[in-house]
């Protein structure tokens, strides 16, 4: 595929819509999705000046059929590569390599609570093994422990595996993800040895959520609390269950396309629109206090 250097609504929107129809997760929506924007198109609708214009225009009709959250035309201020997903992995190298590598903060609060804050992805784990690993056996050693993903905006779900292999006893099946390509199933399993010390599943563990929280870290929040191994306190997460691969359509648009969802053993449903509905309510920037407390409660008790 030959990529637009010039501002070309059409080739952009033929591009997308082909891609669409070939791996969305969900063809019916596909199909609709196809034909929204081949009509907004006629219509002159994405006859602007600018790509960042049209990535929002077109990712607002990407949208407006089911509310997905991971489908969008993203618009990259540098000039991204040609080869797929590039653009969205030099972005996230970026943000591992200024945020020690997604474990920007572990504190040890009163009363022998910890609080681990993973911000702002989950990393991939080739990348993240070693400063999660290293975090979370530090982490091990406190009484309780507080997972802050307030400002997690997704990751990798086999990061999700290995963070909760350090919260569970033994392997534990956490998600199942249904692919549309090849029409099958992959199951996700917490590993059965991880480098390090584990903190275990069975001291008191508590997961901050907020309306920013998204994609993966509302896979760790609700896998979590779907075993009944963490209380989630804070706020709705933002409700992003499908996996999404990225294309290149444009020097500075790149499509961000579903291919998957979430199926957990527990719901046998997911988190997709819902969000992770919290244990304990509250707004996001009293969550930590609220669980701190809920932690020396239980500890006292």
């Amino acid at each position: 595929m030959t990529i637009l250097t010039q501002l070309q609504p059409s080739p952009v929107i033929t591009e997308l819509t082909r891609l669409l129809t070939e791996h969305y997760v969900f063809p019916e929506v596909a199909e609709q999705l196809a034909a929204l924007l081949h009509r907004r198109l006629a219509e002159g609708a994405y006859e602007v000046d600018s790509a960042e214009e049209l990535g929002r225009l077109v990712t607002a009709d990407l949208q407006s059929v089911n509310s997905d959250g991971h489908l969008r035309l993203k618009y990259h201020p540098e000039e991204i590569p040609q080869e797929q997903g590039a653009a969205s992995l030099a972005a996230m190298r970026r943000d591992f390599d200024t945020s020690l590598g997604g474990a920007p903060r572990l504190e040890l609060l009163a009363g022998g609570v910890a609080v681990l804050e993973l911000a702002p992805a989950l990393f991939p784990l080739a990348w993240a093994a070693e400063p999660l690993g290293a975090a979370l056996t530090l982490a091990a050693r406190a009484q309780a422990l507080i997972l802050d993903l307030r400002g997690n905006l997704g990751g990798d779900p086999d990061t999700v595996a290995f963070v909760c292999g350090y919260l569970l006893d033994e392997r534990t099946h956490l998600n199942t993800m249904y692919y549309r390509d090849g029409d099958r199933l992959e199951q996700s399993w917490s590993p059965p040895h991880v480098p390090g010390a584990r903190f275990g599943g069975s001291k008191p563990l508590y997961v901050l959520t907020s309306g920013r929280s998204f994609s993966g870290a509302e896979e760790l929040a609700y896998d979590l609390q779907q075993l009944g191994r963490a209380v989630v306190v804070g706020e709705r997460t933002g409700g992003g269950a499908h996996p999404r691969e990225s294309w290149t359509l444009h020097s500075h648009l790149e499509a961000h396309i579903p291919v998957g969802r979430a199926v957990n053993p527990v719901s046998g449903t997911n988190w997709e629109g819902t969000g992770v509905q919290p244990d304990v309510p509250c707004a996001a920037a009293d969550a930590l206090d609220h669980a701190h407390a809920l932690a020396r409660t239980r500890l006292a008790n």
